[in-house]
């Protein structure tokens, strides 16, 4: 868990080693990420938002990483990962979620549940920026049934607003001087500012009961 943590809001210091020790490599790395933390039901812990925002502001920088490479590739990557979670909602989730478990928690699917609530379809496109939320959104909709062609459309252009927006973040403001010294409270920042779609429905909830 400290290792983890440590990962997370030291991104910056993290990839430039891995890009010493990986090379180019590490845009096949930072796909398996990418899918992996959209794809997987078991990984929703992954670093999205803050990753994909540091990864742009290391592209900003020379020699760094190649932004196009980033922008198409991790895009492809959350296209996949969610078209491979709607699959596995499909077929698997309810089987799933029969009984809790460490991994597959009920309270997460009711996390999403109540976001469909909210947003309909567009759901696939607005828990693009809400952790947890994002890994579950494609599994619901596979387990609702959701017609395919509706939901590729919305996880397509999820993908794009989502990778397009935090890696030309990071690339246009990672690397100015005050936001360079203060990364790990930006980083703060940008986790805190993707969980709001979450905390502002509890909040109002929480408010309604007092």
């Amino acid at each position: 868990m400290a290792m983890f943590l440590d990962i997370l809001l030291h991104l910056d210091q993290h990839l430039v080693s891995w890009l010493t020790i990986f090379g180019p490599w590490i845009y096949v790395l930072m796909f398996l990420v990418i899918f992996c933390e959209t794809g997987l039901v078991v990984t929703p812990f992954l670093p999205g938002d803050s990753l994909l925002f540091a990864l742009g502001a290391l592209s900003a920088l020379e020699n760094g990483l190649d932004v196009w490479i980033l922008l198409i590739s991790l895009t492809v990557a959350g296209i996949i990962g969610d078209t491979v979670n709607y699959h596995i909602g499909k077929y698997l989730g309810p089987k799933v979620f029969k009984e809790n478990s460490r991994f597959f928690k009920t309270e997460y699917l009711t996390q999403t549940q109540a976001f469909y609530g909210r947003w309909g379809a567009f759901t696939i496109v607005a828990a693009r920026f809400a952790p947890i939320v994002r890994t579950f959104a494609p599994f619901v909709a596979g387990i609702g049934n959701m017609n395919y062609r509706k939901f590729l459309a919305y996880n397509i252009f999820g993908a794009v607003a989502w990778v397009f927006t935090f890696i030309l973040a990071g690339h246009f403001f990672g690397n100015i001087p005050v936001i360079k010294r203060n990364f790990t409270i930006v980083i703060f920042g940008v986790i805190f500012v993707s969980i709001l779609p979450m905390l502002i429905p509890w909040l109002k909830s929480r408010l309604k009961k007092t």
